[in-house]
Parts: structure tokens; sequence; C-alpha cells
């Protein structure tokens, strides 16, 4: 009797449980391109626009990395929405070597489809080469989703946190000075495109002085875009803040266009912004440009949740951000303030392993294609020589072990079986491999030191690179600082909680602790 009454009371609890939270009608999914979590702390007193917002009035988490390598954009972005390493999701890089068409390609590139908006005749891009599900996609396949849309400056960084089945992805071309987009997402561009791109999206700002927000009068400008002058000239829009201001009306005329926050369901807006990357690439984390454009940052995210709150509502709508990666001090700057570091040539380093490979076998062409960190030998000239392949993997990693400054080196033969010596940086290295893919040799310089000639990069598994900030703020979302240790893989399944969908297929997380109401 006591069973059966103790069932019925279990019942009666469960069918008295409240219903889930409402959805909001409206995600935005926003990735800061090279956005090292220290910038959200380190500018802090001077954020009056959407940082300060978030912070004061969303969930932050303070201890968030990446767990792969390398970490770079294409990653990051397929990482965002999808929850998945790269060992999984098939998305290994920016660009790789393609055994079986025998050239690099790119994370988006898709031969199968064309250019819209740009040149006539140029190739298209897809999320063709992305082997799992996003939450958009999960959104999808629920019915829970009313529109996807994703857009950046860049190809990927539109195309891969929208995913598979995402009404359209927008980036900018500056060949034409258009926003552009595929035939895999439809036959044309829609009218709010064209109209867009022909007002002529960089117009407002040719002519325009970067300066300062803080500069003196007397300051000169950092440069003035489209300028004719080279000496002063920005170059590209993505190289400037006027790149983030650009696409930060593309997204509100996307809203507002087509309806986001007002179908059945709810709607997906990604939004990357890519010039803090550029602008980071060439002066540096501890540069005049990166804090400026950080704050500049600030106030351009301000600026789109006025717009949200005025076209949806305050409450209606949900917000995530984080960044897709680090980056590494400039050598020569922490040169100076006596810290470790330095510029390596990769071109020796290959050298080096031709000659090793060389000397052993003999003559031949033995490295069909490499990038810093990756080695794909040639597999023609080892089948040629007779090469046992596992053999010349070791020899080519020996080789690159003893050149300056390599802290580590793994070939395929380590990463298929699994070789992990405890640490972070071994875990990193295998969920950065997918066999099909994958190269041959991996090398991993020592801390600070960078296979670049000028400027800094990103794509390690040391903290610099793969700490990002994570901020989720409005409807459903319990405002407060954590300082658990978090994953961006952990981003996907949380919204997939909210949403009240299967987690992407490739997810590698957990909810967010503390973040849903």
């Amino acid at each position: 009797m006591k069973r059966i009454f103790s069932f019925v009371l279990c019942a009666c609890t469960l069918l008295a449980a409240p219903p889930p939270a409402p959805r909001p009608k409206l995600l935005v999914a926003i990735v800061i391109d090279q956005f090292r979590y220290d910038y959200l702390t380190r500018f802090a007193a001077s954020y009056t626009g959407g940082f300060k917002r978030m912070l004061s009035g969303g969930a932050f988490y303070t201890n968030a990395h990446y767990i792969h390598v390398p970490t770079v954009t294409a990653i990051g972005h397929s990482t965002f929405l999808s929850g998945a390493t790269p060992s999984v999701s098939g998305i290994i890089g920016n660009e790789w070597f393609d055994r079986a068409s025998g050239h690099d390609v790119t994370s988006v590139s898709d031969p199968g489809t064309a250019l819209l908006g740009g040149k006539p005749g140029a190739k298209g891009s897809s999320p063709h080469r992305l082997l799992v599900s996003t939450l958009g996609d999960e959104m999808k396949i629920a019915g829970v989703a009313g529109k996807v849309i994703g857009v950046s400056i860049k190809d990927r960084a539109a195309i891969l946190p929208s995913g598979h089945m995402a009404d359209g992805a927008y980036w900018f071309d500056d060949s034409t000075g258009h926003f552009v987009s595929s035939t895999y997402y439809f036959s044309t561009l829609p009218d709010w495109v064209e109209q867009f791109d022909s007002a002529g999206a960089d117009a407002p700002y040719k002519g325009k002085s970067w300066r300062a927000l803080d500069a003196k009068p007397a300051d000169a400008p950092f440069c003035v875009y489209a300028s004719t002058d080279r000496a002063t000239s920005c170059g590209a829009i993505a190289a400037t803040p006027f790149g983030n201001e650009m696409l930060e009306k593309f997204a509100e005329r996307a809203i507002a266009s087509e309806k986001l926050g007002t179908h059945p369901g709810a709607d997906v807006l990604t939004i990357s912004f890519s010039s803090n990357d550029y602008v980071g690439h060439a002066w540096g984390p501890d540069s005049t440009r990166v804090r400026d454009i950080s704050i500049r940052t600030d106030r351009i995210i301000g600026s789109l949740l006025t717009f949200l709150d005025a076209h949806l509502g305050a409450g209606r709508y949900v917000v995530v951000l984080t960044g897709d990666h680090g980056v590494a001090p400039v050598p020569e700057v922490n040169t100076e303030r006596k810290m470790p570091g330095g510029r390596l040539n990769w071109f020796n380093l290959i050298a080096s392993v031709n000659d090793a490979l060389t000397g052993h076998y003999g003559a031949g062409h033995w490295v069909a294609s490499s990038s810093p960190g990756e080695i794909y030998l040639d597999l023609a000239t080892l089948a040629s020589h007779h090469a046992n392949p596992a053999e010349a993997r070791r020899i080519a990693a020996n080789a690159a072990l003893a050149s300056p400054h390599v802290a580590r080196v793994y070939t395929r033969d380590d990463l298929l079986a699994g070789i992990d010596s405890g640490d972070t940086i071994s875990r990193a290295m295998r969920n950065g491999f997918y066999g099909p893919r994958s190269g041959d040799v991996f090398v991993l310089p020592e801390p600070y030191f960078l296979y670049t000639p000028r400027g800094t990069t990103h794509g390690t598994p040391y903290g610099y690179d793969r700490h990002v900030p994570i901020l989720l703020y409005g409807a459903g979302i319990v405002p407060g600082v954590h300082h658990d240790d978090v994953l961006v893989n952990d981003i996907a399944p949380t919204l997939a909680d909210l949403f009240h969908v299967e987690a992407p297929s490739g997810a590698f997380g957990r909810v967010l602790p503390g973040a849903l109401r």
C-alpha cells in the first residue's frame, strides 16, 4: 500500500510541474573576432554601452576556454553554436589541404555554388564541410525556428554559426563594396540586400578619419578610410571600426526586413564582428588601436541593444556573446618588458624536415602542403621511395622538434592512438584532429613564439589564445557573475535548453551553471 501511495504522489507531483518558460522571440548570437577575455575587464572603465549593460544585467562567465587547437576563426565560429570540437565537426582550420583534389580548400569554399552580389562568375560558399548540426538547425528541425540569418564581414563567420538550414548568410565583398551571399541559400539576393548595396554599404565612411575616441584635437588620426594617400589610408574597411559600424547597420536592416522576432516560434540572428581581428593582427593586444576598437565595439553593441528594445521590446529577445579566440602579444613588445617570445621561421623548419627525409630516403618533394603548425607529407613521394608512412612521419617530427623554440610535436599516429599526457595541451591537440582532413605532423612552438614576420597572431592552446568571455543577457537569463570553469562548447547546449530543443548533434558540453531561470 505504501508503494502505491508513493507512486500516486510522484505522479501527481509530475503532473503539477510548471510548464517550461516561454521561449524568447529572437536569439542574437554575437561573436567578436579576436576578443580576448581581458579586453572585457581591461577597458571596463571606458565601457558605457552594450558591454556595460550586459555585464550589469546578464550572466557573465569569467573562466571560459576553448579546448581545441588551432584556435582560429573558422573553428571558433563552428564551435559557437554547434558545441562540437573539430574532431567531430570536421572544421579543422580556416583552410586545409584537400588530398582528394591536391589543393587547399577553405572551411566554407563550395565550387558547386555561385557568389551572389559580387564579381560575376565567382564561386560561392556554403556550410557543406560542416559535419554537424547547429542550434539553428535543431530549432528548424523541431519546428521552433522561423528564420535563421547569419551576417559578418567574413564568409566563414556568417556561414558556420548559422548552419546548414539557415535562410541566408551574408558577408562583405571588399572588391565590390557589397554584402554578398551564395546560391546555396537562394537564386537571387533579397531586395533589401540589393537596396542596402545600391546605396553603397561603405559610402558613409569614405573619407572618414579613424581617431581615438579620447584623442586630443592636435592628435593625428590613426588613418583615413578610402584615402587616396597611401601613407594615411586605412586600407580595407574591415581593418577599421567602420567595418563593425557598417555591419551593425546591416544587421538592423536584416532584423527589420526579415521581420526577425515576429514569426511563430523564434528567430535566430548570428553576428560576427570581424574588424577587431584585422586590427588586432596588425597592431597587437597592447596597442591604442585595439583599446579604441574595443570601446567602439561596446558602443556598437549598445546601439544594437537599443534597436532591439525599440523593435521588439525588452524581455522578448536574448543575446549571447563570446570571442572566437584570443591573441598573443607582439613579440617585440614582450621583449621590451623582459618577457619570453620571438619570431620563428616556418620555412626554415620545413626545409629541415625535407632535409631529414631526403637524408633518410633520398631526394624528393616530401612536403605536399604546410601552414604554420601543420605539415602534410606528399603521399606520392612516400610511395615512390617505398617509405613507411609512420616512420616518415616520425622522422619529420624529430626534425621539427630539433628546430628552435619548438615545445612539442605530434604525429597523426600519436593522435589516432589517442595519446594523452594528461594535460590540456595534448587534449586540445586531440580535439583539433579529424583524420580524413588533418595533416601528418603538428608543431607547437613555445609560448609567445610566433611563425609570423610582423604583427601578431593566434592558434595555440595557451591561455592568451583560448581564454574568452561568455555573456548571456535578456529573456530567461539569470544575472550574475560566475567563476566556474566552463567551455565555449557549453553555449549551444545552454541555448538548446532555453529554446526547448535537442542539443546539436556534435555538442560537447553542458548547460552553463546558473544561466537559466
